[in-house]
């Protein structure tokens, strides 16, 4: 096939059959595959002048991998050139499928110790939003992650934040234990007054519900303060 330019451009269907993705994972498994052959899989067709194969390597390369594209905007993700609302949907719902897997797995989910572990499961993608986020991780017993719920986006002050709200995941999931994090935009995590005081509200509401508020993270770049160890409660 050639482009406008006179050009010629590979498609998937000028591959050798043994070498297109469908094949490949049925050959070989899916553990064969690339992320490119997985979303082309997904994807099914790529336009005219690029197959499908190149536009997903393109999207991983624009998103800088898959946990960027797993925190694209629908809406963003939909206006890229190849994709649309029918693509973009079927691809953050298999990415996020894939989240939830690796949480409903007892054996794959990860398990909090120390402050570092929350900041290996949330720093890089807390990091380096633009706005505030609060976020609940959910615990079991032997804390064990069960749920990571995003409570409030964009401002997470002590005026905000209501318990009830923190709480009502937690709850639902059964949750013995909850870790909060939030992010400063600014990059520096050093902890407000107000983050202390509101930290210090939660964790008296847990002790009425039976549910241990354990810690409250703050993510910047590449830092982050844990409240506990820090003595603020």
């Amino acid at each position: 096939m050639t482009d406008t330019n006179g050009h010629y451009r590979l498609t998937i269907h000028d591959m050798p059959t043994t070498e297109r993705p469908r094949e490949r994972l049925k050959n070989y498994g899916a553990t064969a595959l690339s992320n490119a052959e997985l979303i082309a899989i997904l994807l099914r067709t790529g336009t005219k002048g690029e197959n499908v194969l190149n536009l997903s390597a393109r999207l991983l390369t624009e998103y800088d991998g898959l946990l960027g594209l797993a925190r694209a905007e629908f809406g963003d993700l939909a206006a890229k050139k190849g994709l649309g609302p029918a693509k973009a949907s079927q691809l953050l719902a298999a990415l996020e499928l894939a989240r939830r897997l690796m949480l409903a797995s007892p054996k794959q989910r990860p398990q909090i110790t120390s402050p570092a572990d929350v900041a290996n499961l949330l720093m890089l993608e807390m990091g380096g939003l633009e706005q505030e986020d609060l976020r609940v991780i959910l615990l079991d017993t032997k804390h064990f992650v069960l749920n990571i719920q995003t409570i409030y986006t964009g401002n997470a002050n002590s005026a905000i934040v209501q318990a009830r709200e923190v709480f009502k995941p937690a709850v639902r999931a059964s949750a013995t234990a909850i870790i909060l994090v939030h992010n400063h935009p600014s990059g520096d995590p050093t902890p407000s007054p107000e983050d202390v005081q509101v930290t210090r509200r939660l964790v008296e509401a847990g002790k009425l519900l039976d549910i241990a508020v354990l810690d409250h993270i703050i993510i910047g770049n590449q830092r982050y303060v844990s409240l506990k160890e820090s003595g603020s409660f």
